[in-house]
């Protein structure tokens, strides 16, 4: 498949013990919540590597010394552009890194919650952001996977949206439509963020994948 014209944004966060995952790390402790963490970012970082795209961008906060993997992940970066995430709230750090990863082509932006994402799949989304105005792909917790916008300032919307919620989705979604958006939705996942949302979400990997195996060595 030739290189489709399309930036895909990752918005992520360094897996450092105590502050990565704190959901997680309440029930199995703080320095496995960040290795969980890091390999689902590892994960997220090597499909984003592989899809057919013609620019990747991660936009990071938290410091990468102090987190796991952090070798790893900063040789996987080498092929990324960083930008720092910058906004007092969540919503706010979201639109800024759409802004700031806009080089005159759609952003198709996720997080590092969902290692299940494949190359083929982003390529599916990057494809149809070429023929719709924005897309979104829920997510079964209530927020959503994926977002993509044919222009950052369809992403300004974002800053009204309370995020983390069980209707993020649905209110992204409004928001979208509000300004007159036409939105086109893709397929829901499995994201996690608690134990019980480990198994879902694994089988969903391939059984190789780092999350797989990072949650099979802690005995989840």
């Amino acid at each position: 498949m030739s290189c489709l014209p399309v930036t895909v944004l990752v918005v992520a966060k360094a897996p450092e013990p105590g502050l990565a995952k704190t959901r997680l790390a309440a029930a199995v402790g703080e320095q496995v919540a960040a290795d969980i963490a890091a390999a689902a970012l590892l994960d997220t970082l090597d499909a984003v590597a592989a899809a057919p795209v013609t620019a990747r961008v991660v936009a990071l906060t938290g410091d990468l010394d102090s987190a796991a993997c952090a070798p790893e992940i900063r040789r996987r970066l080498q092929c990324f552009t960083v930008v720092g995430q910058r906004g007092d709230s969540f919503a706010d750090r979201l639109a800024n890194a759409h802004a700031d990863a806009a080089d005159g082509n759609p952003v198709l932006q996720i997080g590092m919650d969902t290692p299940q994402v494949t190359p083929e799949l982003l390529a599916e989304c990057a494809s149809r952001l070429l023929t719709a105005p924005a897309l979104l792909g829920l997510a079964c917790d209530g927020g959503w996977w994926v977002l993509g916008v044919r222009t950052a300032a369809m992403a300004e919307c974002l800053r009204t949206v309370p995020m983390s919620q069980p209707d993020t989705g649905r209110l992204t979604l409004k928001a979208l439509s509000d300004r007159g958006i036409d939105v086109s939705t893709v397929q829901i996942l499995a994201d996690f963020d608690r134990v019980g949302d480990l198994a879902g979400v694994r089988d969903a990997c391939h059984p190789e994948s780092r999350f797989a195996r990072a949650t099979w060595a802690a005995g989840l």
